[in-house]
C-alpha cells in the first residue's frame, strides 16, 4: 500500500501525538507525522523522500537501510540518538525501530528524553534523587557497575572502600549480598524494598536499609537501578528482629502435645528474644490432668522442665536439665508476678536477691555471665500450665518494653494452644473409653468361626473415630460379623456409631438377609441426618456378613465398604468380588448380596480404610502382602497347629500399619477364621401336607436322635417337631422341610412356603387351640423365625445336658 505523501494527523489510530516516521526500503522517508514536524521543525513536504541518515547526527549508526528486512529482529531495536532538529541544534531522543505493519519499510517512533512540564521520566526521576542530599541515593547500570552518587551517598561510604562496596555487603537474614538482589531487580524488574544488609563486622549492630528498584526508559527499556540507602537504628533492628519473630511464631500453638509447644516455644525465644530460655510444666500437666484454677504454690505444682534452647546450642551443665525437678525457691513480694500472671524482670542482682542468697540455688537457676532475665507464667483461664524463663548472657542491653510485650503475647498463646490440648485430651478419653466399651471382646468362639479383633483409635489432631467391628451369633449356628466406619471424628462420630452397631444387633435378631438389614439401617442412618445440626457430617459405610457353617456359604452385602480379603487353608490370599452399594444415609439405592463358599480353616479379613490409609491400591497391595506372611502354614505341623493364633495375626497387622504410632485415622480389624458342621451332625427330611406326616417326623426325629445318643432330649424335641409340623400343614400347606443339627445344642427346623410371621399369644382357658408355639417356647431355649427365598423356617434351640455318645465326637472344625 503506497502511503500518503503528506503528514498525518496527530489523531491517527495509534499515533495521538506520537513522532513517527516510515522509512521506505531505499532508507528515505515514505510518511511523516505532525508531532515528528513539531519536534524537528520539518513539515511533511520537506521530510518525505529524504534519507533518514540526514535526519540524525553525523556520528549516530546506520538506522535503516536494505539490512532492515521488515519483522527481522534487526527491524525492532532501541536506540538512543541525537536528532537534527531543522535550525540546527540537535534533540536527544530514544528511537524505537519497529517492522511497519502493511506498508514496506520501517517504523521510528521517537521521544525526546526531556519532554518538558509533566511527570518526570525515568532519568528525569532519577536526576532528581541524586540532586538532593538527604537521602543517600546510587545509580547502578544494567552491569551493576556504578554511574553515579549523590554526597549522602559518599557520607555512608567505609573509609577506603572501592565503587563495588554497596554490592558486597550480606543480608542480615542469609540470603546472600547486596549484588544477588540487585541483578534479580535488573532482571525481573521487581522492587526489593527496605532489605536490611550488615555494613559492619559479623554481629554487628550498624547496617543500613537498601531499596532497589530498576529504572526504564522512556518505552520501556531497563536503563540500570536505583539503590537508596537508610542507616538502622538500634531500636528498628530490635523491633525488627521482634517482627521477624512474630513471623516465626505463627505455628506456635498448632501442636496438641504439650512437650512439644514448650519445645516450640523456646525456640521462638531463642536468639529472637534472648540467649537462654527454658520451660517448666507442673506435674498435672505433665500426667495429663486439668491444672486446678489459681496458682498452687511450688510444692503443690511440683514442677519439672520439659524445654531448653540456647543460642549456641549447648544449655549450660550447671543448670536444671531437661527431665529434672525445678528446685523449691523463697517466695515472697517480688515473685507475686507469679501469681498473678505478671512478668518479672530481674538483673543479677534482682535475681541473687529473689533467691535469698543461697549459692546452690543461684547455681541451678542463674546461669553464668547473666545480664538480665525475664519469667513470664503460662495462664489460661485460670489455671497455672508453667513457668517460661529468658536470659540474656552476651546481649549487654537490658529488656525492653516491647520484649516484655512479646513474651507476653507468646505464653498466652502456649497457654492457650496447652488449654486445648488439655481440652482435646479429655474428649479424646472420653471418646476412646466410650468407643472400646461398645466394642465387642477381642476374641469370641463359635460353632461357625474362631474371631479375633484390633482396634486402634487415631492420634495426634484427629480424635477418636467412629470405627466399629462386632460378632455374634445367630439362629442355627450361624454367626453374623460386621465392620463399619462413621464419618467423622470424636464424640459425635462415637454416638453415631454406638445407634448404628445397636441397630445392627437388633435387624439381624430378626434374622434379616445381609441386603436387607443394610437397608433398613439406611432408613436409620436418613433419619439420624435429619435430626442433626449439620447433616452432611452424618453417614457411614458398613460390610455385613453371615457365615453358615452347616452349608459352609458366606453371604455379604457392603455399603460403600472396602472388600473383605479371604486367606484359604493353603495360604492364598484374595479380596472377594462383591458389588458395594452407596453409604449409608445416602438412600434410594438397593444393596447386592454376594454368596461364597468358604470351607473349613479359610480366614476373612475384615477392615475399615484406615488400614489401607489414604492410597487404598497402594495400601490393599500390602495387606495382601502381610496377609500372605502372615498366614502362612507352617509345614509339618498338623492343620490346627500350623497357622498363627488369629489374635496374633490381628496385632501384627496393626503394628505393620505404616502409621502404626501416630495414625491420622483409627485402624479396625476383625479376623474370623471359619468351621463346619460335619455331614453326620445334620440330618433332614421333607413332608407333604398331610396330617400323616407329623406321626413320621415324630418316628424320624426320634430315631435319628437315638442314633446321636440324645435319647433323653426325645421326648421334648418330639413335642415341638410335632407342634411345628401341625401348624405348617395347618396353616402353610406343602411341602414341609424338617433339619436337625447337633452341635452344642440342638437345633430344629421346620420350614414351609408360607411367609405369615407366627406370632406368640396366650391362649384364654376357653380358647380351643393357640398353645403350640407357647408351648415350644416354653421347651425351647431359644426360639424364632426367619424368612428365606421361599418361605419362611421356625427354628428352636435345645440346650444339650451332656455330650453326643462315644464313638461321635463332637466336630466343630
Amino acid at each position: 500500500m503506497e502511503p500518503p505523501a503528506q503528514e498525518s494527523p496527530d489523531d491517527s489510530p495509534g499515533f495521538d501525538g506520537v513522532a513517527a516516521a516510515l522509512v521506505g526500503e531505499d532508507g528515505r522517508v515514505t510518511w511523516w507525522s505532525r508531532a515528528a514536524g513539531r519536534l524537528l521543525g520539518w513539515s511533511g513536504e520537506e521530510a518525505l523522500g529524504t534519507p533518514a541518515r540526514d535526519l540524525v547526527a553525523a556520528d549516530a549508526p546506520t538506522l535503516v537501510g536494505p539490512h532492515a528486512a521488515p519483522g527481522s529482529r534487526e527491524a525492532e531495536r532501541v536506540h538512543r540518538l541525537r536528532l537534527r532538529h531543522r535550525d540546527g541544534h540537535l534533540v536527544p531522543a530514544t528511537v524505537r525501530l519497529l517492522a511497519a505493519d502493511g506498508a514496506p519499510g520501517t517504523l521510528a517512533v521517537a521521544v525526546p528524553e526531556d519532554v518538558g512540564p509533566g511527570p518526570a521520566t525515568g532519568p528525569t526521576l532519577v536526576r532528581a534523587l541524586l540532586e538532593q542530599d538527604r537521602v543517600p541515593v546510587a545509580q547502578f547500570d544494567m552491569g551493576l557497575r556504578v554511574v553515579r552518587t549523590n554526597a549522602a551517598f559518599e557520607e555512608l561510604r567505609p573509609e577506603g572502600a572501592d565503587d563495588d562496596w554497596l554490592t558486597r555487603l550480606p543480608s542480615v537474614e542469609g540470603d546472600g549480598v547486596a549484588r544477588e538482589a540487585l541483578a534479580q531487580v535488573a532482571e525481573s524488574g521487581t522492587v526489593v524494598a527496605a532489605s536490611e544488609y550488615g555494613l559492619g563486622p559479623p554481629g554487628s549492630e550498624v547496617g543500613l536499609f537498601l531499596t532497589c528498584l530498576r529504572v526504564d526508559g522512556p518505552l520501556g527499556e531497563p536503563l540500570g537501578v536505583v539503590v537508596t540507602a537508610r542507616e538502622v537504628t538500634p531500636r528498628q533492628r530490635a523491633r525488627r528482629r521482634l517482627g521477624k519473630a512474630y513471623e516465626r511464631a505463627f505455628h506456635l500453638g498448632s501442636s496438641l502435645d504439650v512437650v512439644h509447644s514448650a519445645r516450640d516455644l523456646a525456640q521462638v525465644l531463642v536468639p529472637d528474644l534472648g540467649d537462654l530460655a527454658s520451660v517448666d510444666f507442673p506435674d498435672d500437666v505433665l500426667q495429663g490432668r486439668d491444672p486446678p484454677l489459681g496458682y498452687p504454690g511450688q510444692e503443690a505444682s511440683a514442677p519439672r522442665r520439659v524445654a531448653v534452647k540456647a543460642a549456641d546450642g549447648q544449655w549450660p551443665a550447671a543448670l536444671v536439665q531437661v527431665g529434672e525437678a525445678v528446685p523449691t525457691t523463697p517466695e515472697g513480694p517480688q515473685t507475686a508476678g507469679k501469681i498473678v500472671g505478671e512478668v518479672l524482670a530481674a538483673g543479677p542482682g534482682t535475681a541473687r536477691q529473689i533467691l535469698g542468697h543461697d549459692p546452690e540455688l543461684i547455681a541451678r537457676l542463674v546461669p553464668e555471665g547473666m545480664r538480665d532475665s525475664l519469667g513470664c507464667p503460662l495462664y489460661h483461664g485460670g489455671r497455672f500450665f508453667g513457668y517460661v524463663q529468658v536470659y540474656r548472657t552476651r546481649d549487654p542491653k537490658p529488656f525492653e518494653y516491647d520484649d516484655v510485650r512479646f513474651l507476653q503475647d507468646m505464653c498466652h498463646r502456649t497457654a492457650g494452644a496447652l488449654d486445648n490440648a488439655f481440652r482435646y485430651a479429655r474428649e479424646h478419653r472420653t471418646a476412646l473409653v466410650l468407643q472400646r466399651s461398645l466394642l465387642p471382646p477381642a476374641a469370641t468362639e463359635s460353632s461357625a468361626a474362631e474371631t479375633a479383633g484390633s482396634y486402634l483409635p487415631a492420634s495426634g489432631s484427629a480424635s477418636v473415630g467412629g470405627d466399629w467391628f462386632d460378632a455374634f451369633p445367630l439362629s442355627s449356628l450361624r454367626t453374623a460379623l460386621v465392620v463399619g466406619d462413621v464419618i467423622g471424628h470424636g464424640l459425635q462420630a462415637t454416638a453415631t456409631m454406638a445407634r448404628a452397631r445397636t441397630a445392627v444387633q437388633t435387624l439381624a435378631d430378626l434374622d434379616l438377609p445381609p441386603e436387607e438389614l443394610l437397608t433398613c439401617l439406611d432408613d436409620l442412618v436418613q433419619r439420624m441426618k435429619a435430626e442433626a445440626d449439620h447433616p452432611d457430617s452424618v453417614g457411614a459405610s458398613c460390610l455385613f456378613a453371615v457365615y453358615d457353617p452347616v452349608s459352609q456359604e458366606c453371604r455379604l452385602a457392603s455399603a460403600g465398604h472396602p472388600p473383605p480379603a479371604v486367606v484359604l487353608p493353603d495360604g492364598t490370599v484374595s479380596f472377594l468380588d462383591l458389588t458395594p452399594g452407596p453409604l449409608l444415609g445416602v438412600g434410594d439405592n438397593p444393596f447386592e448380596v454376594t454368596s461364597v463358599r468358604l470351607p473349613p480353616g479359610c480366614v476373612l479379613v475384615l477392615y475399615t480404610d484406615g488400614l489401607v490409609g489414604h492410597d487404598p491400591e497402594a495400601g490393599m497391595a500390602r495387606l495382601l502382602e502381610d496377609l500372605e506372611k502372615l498366614c502362612r502354614p507352617a509345614p509339618g505341623l498338623r492343620a490346627e497347629d500350623a497357622h498363627k493364633p488369629l489374635d496374633q495375626v490381628s496385632a501384627e497387622l496393626i503394628r505393620r500399619h505404616p502409621s502404626a504410632e501416630h495414625p491420622d485415622d483409627d485402624v479396625t480389624v476383625l479376623l474370623a477364621r471359619t468351621r463346619a458342621v460335619p455331614a453326620s451332625d445334620t440330618a433332614s427330611w421333607e413332608y407333604p401336607a398331610d396330617p400323616a406326616a407329623v406321626q413320621a417326623a415324630r418316628e424320624d426325629v426320634s430315631a435319628q436322635l437315638e442314633t446321636w445318643g440324645l435319647v433323653e432330649e426325645s421326648f421334648t424335641t418330639e413335642l415341638i417337631v410335632s407342634e411345628l409340623v401341625t401348624n405348617a400343614i395347618r396353616y402353610a400347606g406343602g411341602p414341609i422341610s424338617l433339619r436337625l443339627i447337633r452341635d452344642h445344642v440342638l437345633v430344629c427346623e421346620v420350614s414351609d412356603p408360607s411367609n405369615t410371621q407366627p406370632r406368640l399369644r396366650r391362649a384364654l382357658t376357653t380358647d380351643e387351640g393357640g398353645r403350640g408355639l407357647f408351648l415350644v417356647a416354653q421347651l425351647a431355649h431359644r426360639w424364632g423365625s426367619r424368612y428365606g427365598d421361599r418361605g419362611k423356617t421356625i427354628w428352636t434351640e435345645q440346650e444339650l445336658q451332656r455330650g453326643p455318645a462315644a464313638g461321635t465326637p463332637l466336630a466343630l472344625s
